[in-house]
């Protein structure tokens, strides 16, 4: 586009700006890229493909396990969101290497739950389709940051960022593409 094109277009563009705002609509702009995006859309969509697949091929299918995951896990992450919001209000982004790892420790202590606590076997297919789930629920809405708080932040209108470790390389790749 030439130079003598770019006023008007950045004119317009402020001007459907301010009219969205004026209507009530707040414009959202995604946080990841095309690259984190796919990931994320690919990888959830595995984990689901995963127990859907497991529990119709062995016709054993679990609704209590599909409640857990897409109801159960995201009411518990809500909760601890709402009682951390309360506590302190501001928007919170933790990405140090304690949150990476506290994030892995908490997919695998739910996800193995089959090895070390076999009556509570149901926790380890609903971790994959909490954070499956999440993960897609994130592709969708373009969010920064870990999956386990796209749900509660959607539903809170929040934007509170937990280090994503699985994903953070994505991330990186689109951020390093943005900026060539």
């Amino acid at each position: 586009m030439d130079a003598a094109h770019q006023p008007a277009m950045t004119g317009a563009r402020g001007h459907e700006s301010r009219n969205k705002q004026v209507a009530g609509r707040r414009p959202r702009s995604r946080s990841i890229g095309p690259i984190g995006t796919a990931a994320r859309l690919v990888a959830g969509l595995l984990l689901l493909g995963n127990v859907a697949f497991g529990q119709l091929v062995t016709q054993h299918v679990r609704p209590a396990t599909w409640a857990l995951g897409l109801l159960g896990y995201p009411a518990l992450m809500l909760t601890w969101h709402i009682w951390r919001i309360r506590r302190h209000p501001a928007r919170f982004c933790y990405s140090s290497p304690l949150s990476y790892v506290l994030g892995a420790l908490l997919f695998l202590a739910l996800y193995l739950t089959w090895w070390y606590a076999p009556a509570l076997s149901i926790t380890s297919d609903a971790a994959l389709i909490f954070f499956g789930g999440a993960m897609v629920l994130t592709a969708l809405r373009g969010d920064a940051g870990c999956e386990l708080l796209t749900p509660s932040n959607w539903l809170l209108r929040r934007h509170d960022q937990i280090a994503c470790a699985v994903f953070a390389p994505f991330d990186a790749l689109d951020q390093w593409r943005l900026r060539r």
